[in-house]
């Protein structure tokens, strides 16, 4: 069983967002993710999606781009971005998925052999000019929603177990790199953590190990778009 991740696909099946308006490599952006996933993953395989999957704003319309991955191989597993305002009820969506192969996490985690995802949307860390009030008390409850996830996974972590972290938002930035969401994640002795949500020219490493834990990049436009091997 190996484990890929990559975020952002920002998919716009039934809505009217063209991607390549942000650059000449957006073009066919999605056709290049699934040539680079077909030569991947097989169906024993894990593909970790950190939000921003689609444009739309309704239920109907998230789950037409979700079921152009349904012809992908490997379980897919989501959490929520900022920009997926189709994502709206956590059972909803579970009875809606495409097939068995999705999975949606929300305050809780899912157990493969012997590797836990926990998940949860995350929010701009402090250090930013623009940080506000309201950001803080968003970040504070993302941070409260990780913590949920985690009391989930102790109920079926076992010795040897690795614990995966996916995040939307890069838990940490370059002017704070010490945040709630990493002192979290140290302190229950995470193995990975794979975030998203950043675009463009902005400079982020793309993997980069703090204490122990390796946390990796995995925007789609700034990966190339292809799949990055987390295990």
């Amino acid at each position: 069983m190996k484990i890929f991740s990559i975020s952002d696909l920002h998919l716009s099946g039934l809505a009217d967002k063209p991607m390549n308006i942000f650059g000449e490599g957006w073009e066919n952006h999605f056709e290049k993710i699934k040539e680079d996933w077909r030569k991947k993953v097989s169906d024993e395989d894990i593909v970790l999606i950190a939000g921003d999957v689609s444009w739309g704003t309704t239920l109907d319309e998230g789950l037409y781009d979700l079921r152009s991955l349904k012809e992908l191989k490997g379980k897919k597993v989501f959490i929520r971005g900022n920009h997926d305002f189709w994502w709206n009820g956590i059972t909803k969506l579970r009875l809606a998925a495409p097939d068995e192969t999705f999975y949606f996490l929300q305050n809780d985690c899912v157990k493969f052999g012997n590797v836990i995802i926990c998940g949860s949307r995350g929010w701009t860390c402090p250090g930013s000019a623009e940080f506000t009030a309201d950001d803080e008390r968003l970040y504070r409850r993302e941070a409260e929603r990780f913590k949920l996830c985690f009391k989930q996974a102790e109920k079926i972590r076992e010795s040897g177990d690795k614990l995966i972290v996916m995040i939307h938002y890069p838990p940490f930035s370059l002017k704070s790199p010490s945040t709630e969401f990493t002192s979290l994640f140290e302190g229950e002795r995470c193995d990975k953590v794979v975030f998203g949500h950043i675009h463009g020219e902005v400079y982020f490493p793309f993997r980069t190990v703090k204490n122990g834990i390796e946390y990796v990049l995995t925007s789609c436009d700034k990966v190339g778009f292809t799949l990055q091997r987390i295990l």
